[in-house]
């Protein structure tokens, strides 16, 4: 099923689903400073699942098989719910750069889950590379001088490593679950339960709702919805089914890039020596995980993918 699929479109997909991830960033940057995390989150799943109404008559069609229910439920509980939970107490103590900065060990995280989980190998360089990007991340950290917008830095790095292994668990799941179920329907469904979830949020005392409509955070709450949640997710979901779930994660180090640009034209965000030895750092230790140099491994397929895709077929 998959090998009659263009090799170029998954490999697009996940360049634009990652640019549009690292600008999710500097968005929700954005509409923090007006509205609260809570109300952006549940208002982004809102208007995501507004829009999936549109599909509904091609969704309508698909039965979900009784062995796959669980899997659904970890997959929404771990992303879009807990995930932005984490993300959203770490963009209240960190900046946006040093929170992208934190999605680069992702790749590890999958790639260890992967060992576990769908069959794969992993390699010394993959071992090495773990523990560079873990020292990086600490030195990243460490490094982060409390300012406005990161009034706690370690604090918010650390929900943020939160949100990568809610995103680990997440990215095994979809992996499982694309072989028979299309990644449009997969982020619908995401979209809805991630809207159940957060409604009951903005009960909370705590949660003041918006007085009034805000041209800035609304467009931020709006792009958020309709080209993170929706557009990105399909893009990643859609590629996750085309290729190893480790060959995938590489791509995750380029929402940094991303977010680093926008947060420097935007923020005038800048990073201290030593956040930038850790940034290095990280990005070392994810090449040498992914042992870039060995195209033979990197080219080999799993059984347990070419028994998903078996199955796919039937």
């Amino acid at each position: 099923m998959h090998q009659h699929s263009p090799r170029l479109l998954p490999l697009v997909g996940l360049i634009l689903a990652m640019f549009l991830w690292g600008s999710s960033f500097v968005a929700m940057k954005l509409a923090m400073q007006e509205y609260h995390p809570m109300v952006i989150i549940f208002s982004r799943m809102g208007v995501a699942s507004l829009a999936f109404l549109f599909f509904l008559p091609r969704f309508q069609k698909i039965r979900i098989r009784r062995q796959d229910r669980h899997l659904f439920v970890i997959m929404a509980m771990s992303e879009p719910c807990l995930y932005f939970f984490f993300e959203a107490l770490a963009l209240q103590n960190t900046s946006a750069a040093q929170a992208s900065l934190i999605t680069t060990m992702l790749p590890l995280l999958i790639t260890i889950a992967s060992v576990f989980f769908l069959g794969e190998r992993a390699s010394k360089q993959t071992l090495i590379g773990l523990f560079l990007a873990m020292g990086g991340a600490i030195l990243l950290s460490l490094g982060g001088s409390p300012t406005l917008l990161a009034p706690a830095p370690l604090l918010g790095n650390s929900y943020e490593f939160m949100s990568m292994l809610c995103a680990t668990v997440y990215t095994i799941t979809i992996k499982r679950l694309t072989a028979f179920y299309p990644a449009l329907f997969l982020t619908a469904i995401q979209a809805w339960i991630g809207a159940l979830f957060f409604a009951p949020f903005l009960a909370l005392p705590q949660v003041p709702l918006p007085q009034a409509f805000l041209m800035v955070p609304v467009t931020a709450i709006f792009y958020l919805g309709l080209a993170v949640t929706l557009i990105a997710y399909s893009l990643y979901n859609y590629s996750l089914a085309h290729m190893e779930a480790s060959k995938s994660s590489i791509f995750i180090t380029l929402i940094p890039l991303f977010t680093l640009l926008l947060s420097r034209l935007l923020f005038h965000e800048s990073f201290t020596a030593l956040q930038y030895l850790g940034g290095f750092t990280i990005f070392l230790g994810v090449i040498i995980s992914q042992d870039l140099w060995r195209s033979g491994k990197r080219n080999t397929v799993t059984k347990h993918d070419l028994s998903l895709n078996q199955e796919g077929e039937k």
